[in-house]
């Protein structure tokens, strides 16, 4: 119901208050500094949360659902923190439950040696990740599978449009109304998520696999210092070489899995893809689909005048054997895209043109991968 920081010289004080009791989980994660509060999935009522100055131990802090069922307060740390034990205090004087958790300065080896997943969290945390990887959907009647990948989610908000958009909420919705579209043409779609939930970035690469998918489409919105950089752009896995702006998206990009309080295995950095003769043909089977997916979209909405075929080091791009882009919708920085892509019209014109350019890179049409060509 609302939350209270107090930045004292010895500590700083988080107090949540509660309408009812719940089994809340302090821990942190090192890589970078951060505490994790997680708990049963709650609603978030809490009005005008406070805003850290900076001069405590709290640099900034989000929450909001991480899985089905689980919810969860994420802090980032000015520095390095110990975590005493979580105090609950009863309903009294007017107010509810109120959960205290108190962080003392420590040196970053100390933090070090405490931080980590609790051991039933973490079987929790393996456990998800194992459905994710083991599903087995039989192919119907040989159908095409197509993977929709609404970015970000849950506890992580992806960014903020001019008009108060949020990414999670416009990729997600879009996401649903594509999928709509290429179930009436036949194709058979899989989402890695259907509601406002987090889902990590190595589990979204699983779940194509585990589905055989044929196309993975991952659906985002951008931002941008400058506020006239508009239109849409679509992304492919880079080798290593791509320019300022792109390596800048993906740094951004990548970072969802920070954002959320996931913890990250030892080889979480995206590296550049090697291209084999293995992956090469996957990669140009992207590159031809997003070449064909502009051609269809330019008639839909504005397409980024300068270079709208992009490739980086995303971490949702790199199953070796799936074809897969990344969509950027728009510029949510730019006030005509983000007016835009808060209507319906707009979701239902960019959906059906995605849908059609899908059902074209099935079928190999010619004409379309001339026309990219061509541009």
């Amino acid at each position: 119901m609302s939350a209270r920081i107090g930045e004292h010289a010895d500590r700083t004080r988080l107090v949540l208050e509660l309408s009812d009791p719940v089994t809340l989980r302090a821990f942190s994660l090192a890589n970078p500094n951060r505490v994790i509060l997680d708990m049963p999935e709650v609603a978030w009522r809490m009005g005008n949360p406070p805003v850290p100055t900076g001069s405590g131990l709290i640099k900034a802090y989000r929450y909001g659902v991480f899985r089905t069922g689980n919810s969860r307060m994420v802090i980032d740390l000015n520095r390095p923190a110990r975590l005493a034990e979580t105090l609950v205090i009863p309903p009294t004087a007017g107010f509810g439950y109120r959960v205290v958790i108190d962080m003392f300065p420590a040196t970053q080896t100390a933090f070090e040696s405490d931080a980590g997943w609790p051991a039933d969290l973490k079987k929790r945390e393996a456990d998800a990740e194992r459905r994710a990887r083991v599903a087995n959907v039989p192919r119907a009647n040989g159908k095409k599978v197509v993977v929709i990948d609404p970015g970000h989610g849950g506890i992580d908000s992806g960014a903020s449009g001019v008009n108060g958009l949020l990414e999670k909420d416009l990729v997600l919705a879009e996401g649903l109304m594509l999928a709509r579209e290429l179930r009436a043409r036949g194709v058979t779609v899989f989402l890695t998520r259907e509601k406002d939930g987090y889902v990590p970035l190595r589990d979204r690469v699983a779940f194509a696999r585990a589905h055989k998918a044929d196309l993975f489409v991952s659906l985002h919105a951008d931002s941008h210092s400058d506020a006239t950089v508009s239109g849409l752009s679509i992304y492919t896995i880079s080798d290593g070489r791509s320019d300022r702006e792109a390596s800048a998206l993906a740094q951004r990009e990548n970072q969802s899995d920070i954002i959320a309080g996931v913890d990250l295995p030892a080889d979480n950095a995206v590296t550049p893809i090697l291209i084999d003769l293995a992956q090469r043909d996957t990669i140009n089977k992207s590159s031809r689909f997003a070449k064909g997916a502009l051609v269809q979209l330019a008639g839909a909405t504005a397409i980024l005048p300068r270079s709208p075929h992009r490739s980086a080091s995303l971490a949702v791009l790199t199953a070796p054997d799936v074809p897969a882009v990344l969509i950027e919708l728009g510029y949510l920085s730019n006030r005509s895209d983000a007016g835009q892509m808060k209507t319906d019209s707009w979701r239902a014109g960019v959906a059906g043109a995605i849908a059609t350019a899908v059902v074209r890179y099935f079928a190999g049409d010619s004409a379309v991968l001339t026309a990219a060509g061509t541009r």
